[in-house]
């Protein structure tokens, strides 16, 4: 539980160093310098000089941050975030966002390219479940007849004549407990490949090992495994279909809170905490599990970021629209109290939803070991 914890709580940080890594690449590609690119928030435990940018690891472990020349106003030349054309400046301000579509479309090809399946229970006869080996135990007849975790079983019989097809967990250790002694056969499929294999149940196996010396567990298939050369079709595909379906869900709940309507029932507001407990509960169901949500994260978090709310990307943008129009920026002074408002309205926001619904899953995640 808590190394699962760990782990999300520092993919959430990653992916924040990810957006504030775009910022950086954007602006050095704009041609101006960056005067720090920082982990972490000070105090400042390590630091490094590079060229003109200092890098530094710091204390808070919160996310990152850029400091880029003039982008907060006051410093106006040409080598300043104020002294660049107006299309690079949106190009900089973008770049945080663009960090988190390319890390999702990533993140996405090699989910495509490892398939993603779901434990489930044995209720129901549900199309295309499987029963999935998680582990072989190091001695036993399923180790030594070749048996090797990942392989699914499809079949199982004494007699060819009396095949048994498997699709629940019950299915097939009735099987097993029913011939244990008499040599069966097992027909598995690895990848691409089915293989028959033939073993001798344990009549008194070790304890907690089973007959054959396997753990196994019913799924089912969320996302096909394809190969090399399709995986990065269907990756990217997937990100930007997820991206417009999110979008009408974002659209949708702000258009019901503008109309007074609330939140839609079944909608569950989630904040800094709830999203690392939904990577926990993501990262005890595997590796693919884990990195499908991060892309999704990473996805809903680009969306996030547009949204037209100083203090955040879209906010800025907004900025610069006003700027092109007007032929004249807004006051940084005034630009700098409007984001603070702001900035301390959002960090109430998720303080409400931390303490109203992040905290209760937290504990419900806990007590659940």
């Amino acid at each position: 539980m808590i190394l699962a914890i760990v782990i999300a709580f520092f993919s959430v940080i990653l992916l924040m160093v990810v957006h504030e890594f775009g910022h950086f690449v954007a602006a050095k590609k704009s041609g101006i310098n960056v005067d720090e690119f920082g982990i972490g928030y000070p105090p400042r435990i390590f630091s490094k000089k590079f060229g003109k940018t200092v890098y530094s690891l710091n204390l808070l472990p919160f996310g990152a941050f850029v400091k880029i020349p003039g982008e907060e106003g006051g410093i106006e030349d040409y080598q300043s975030f104020v002294g660049l054309p107006m299309w690079k400046r949106v190009f900089i301000v973008l770049g945080g966002v663009i960090s988190f579509w390319v890390t999702a479309a990533i993140i996405f090809i090699i989910v495509f390219s490892m398939g993603v399946a779901m434990p489930i229970t044995d209720e129901g006869d549900l199309a295309g479940a499987r029963v999935q080996i998680l582990k072989v135990y190091q001695g036993s007849p399923a180790d030594a007849a070749g048996i090797k975790s990942g392989d699914f079983i499809k079949e199982l019989w004494v007699q060819e004549s009396d095949k048994k097809t498997i699709s629940k967990v019950k299915d097939f250790q009735d099987f097993i407990s029913a011939n244990k002694g008499e040599q069966i056969a097992i027909v598995i499929q690895r990848g691409d490949q089915v293989l028959e294999i033939s073993l001798v149940p344990r009549i008194s196996p070790p304890q907690d090992e089973g007959s054959i010396g396997v753990q196994i567990e019913r799924t089912v298939s969320v996302i096909d495994k394809y190969p090399w050369y399709q995986a990065p079709i269907k990756g990217i595909a997937y990100c930007g279909e997820l991206t417009y379906r999110a979008t009408g869900s974002l659209l949708g709940l702000l258009k019901d809170l503008i109309l007074g309507r609330g939140v839609p029932a079944g909608t569950e507001l989630t904040g800094p905490i709830g999203i690392t407990v939904f990577l926990a509960r993501a990262a005890e169901l595997g590796v693919g599990f884990f990195l499908y949500f991060i892309g999704s994260i990473s996805v809903l978090l680009a969306i996030c970021n547009l949204l037209p709310i100083p203090a955040l990307d879209g906010g800025k943008l907004v900025f610069l629209a006003i700027e092109k129009i007007r032929s004249k920026a807004v006051s940084s002074k005034i630009e700098q109290r409007i984001t603070v408002v702001c900035f301390f309205l959002l960090i109430t926001l998720s303080i409400f939803i931390t303490i109203k619904f992040d905290i209760p899953n937290l504990f419900k995640f806990i007590k659940g070991f």
